[in-house]
């Protein structure tokens, strides 16, 4: 059921795209992340309205608040703020990405289809032995994405017998991005998804417009 997949179209003439790559991914980590974290400056720690002592005669150092940074619940010098992380990136350059980083994996022969027209696993043990070779080589396996068609009829029932693979994830090809592309070890696709993504990534090239 599992077979090499032919190189697309799409993956000839993408080699050495890697400082695009690199940059779609940072993009989106960055814009994943929050942007919340804040501490308070010294005009926002309360109290501290009045001198802790007197200035002089005491022994001690002079200081003027106790809402300085160098005391306990003080406030904090250059402490984060909420901010903005977000990137920007323009569509050629994602598109660029994503087909890049998939051709990388059809030359490494990180790629193969799943016949899953006659797909008739209705155990987790069958999708192991059909992936890893056994249900004891999936607990060290590679790393594998199953992308799925969007409306394919088999993609429930494959979704169900992966539940419990802990190296094994499914997506749909609408959802799949540069960094599902690098994160794992190996992609498996179905024939209807490896079709409409070669399709999809053929079009964009020829015509210069589409997604992701």
């Amino acid at each position: 059921m599992l077979r090499e997949a032919p190189v697309p179209a799409f993956a000839a003439n993408l080699e050495g795209k890697l400082d695009v790559i690199y940059r779609a991914v940072h993009r989106e980590f960055a814009n994943a992340r929050a942007g919340t974290a804040s501490t308070k400056k010294r005009d926002e720690v309360a109290g501290g309205g009045r001198k802790p002592w007197r200035q002089k005669g005491t022994g001690r150092a002079r200081h003027g608040s106790i809402r300085s940074p160098q005391w306990r619940h003080g406030g904090v010098v250059f402490g984060p703020q909420p901010r903005d992380y977000v990137e920007s990136l323009n569509k050629k350059e994602r598109r660029l990405a994503f087909a890049a980083a998939l051709a990388e994996r059809f030359r490494n022969g990180a790629v193969t289809l799943l016949d899953a027209e006659n797909f008739n696993v209705s155990k987790t043990a069958g999708l192991a032995a059909l992936l890893f070779g056994s249900a004891k080589a999936a607990r060290r396996g590679p790393a594998t994405l199953i992308v799925c068609g969007r409306d394919e009829t088999n993609a429930a029932e494959i979704r169900r017998v992966s539940r419990n693979l802990r190296r094994v994830a499914v997506t749909d090809d609408g959802a799949l991005d540069v960094k599902d592309v690098l994160r794992f070890d190996r992609i498996v696709f179905t024939q209807p998804a490896y079709d409409a993504l070669a399709q999809r990534l053929g079009t964009e090239k020829e015509s210069g417009d589409g997604r992701p």
